[in-house]
């Protein structure tokens, strides 16, 4: 359970942080706004690769707590965080040096969303369906 949810939460952060940093340059030449040097792509993978272990961990936490609820709490709190995140960006204070300050929201916005996003399509490779998180223990 424990090295299938880790598994699970590390695949997912590296394909979220590369379908971010891929948006990042779509958002860069359709746009024109620059944001590499505010939002390096480094720092993009690292953020989605960390939150989605995080992620994980906390699966591993609430298949305890919930048993066969588990992945509909889960999902939901999940879903939830990614949402509430989306303040952030609107608080990020930029460089007066930005050009398109106004811009940044749209690029970061999705990127919040693309860890859950992935999670949630890959959760079904590492778990099979209808079985509690617990009995996937064996």
């Amino acid at each position: 359970m424990y090295k299938r949810s880790l598994s699970l939460g590390l695949v997912s952060g590296v394909l979220s942080g590369l379908a971010s940093a891929i948006y990042q340059h779509f958002y860069h030449a359709a746009l024109g706004a620059d944001f590499s040097t505010i939002v390096t792509v480094s720092a993009i993978i690292i953020a989605s690769v960390i939150s989605c272990t995080i992620a994980a961990l906390g699966y591993v936490w609430f298949s305890k707590w919930f048993k066969a609820n588990a992945n509909r709490v889960f999902n939901l709190a999940f879903v939830a965080f990614s949402l509430i995140t989306l303040i952030s960006p609107f608080a990020f204070k930029l460089p007066l040096t930005a050009q398109s300050p106004e811009l940044f929201p749209g690029m970061t916005i999705p990127m919040h969303l693309f860890p859950a996003l992935a999670w949630l399509t890959l959760h079904p490779f590492f778990f099979k369906d209808g079985q509690p998180p617990v009995a996937a223990k064996k």
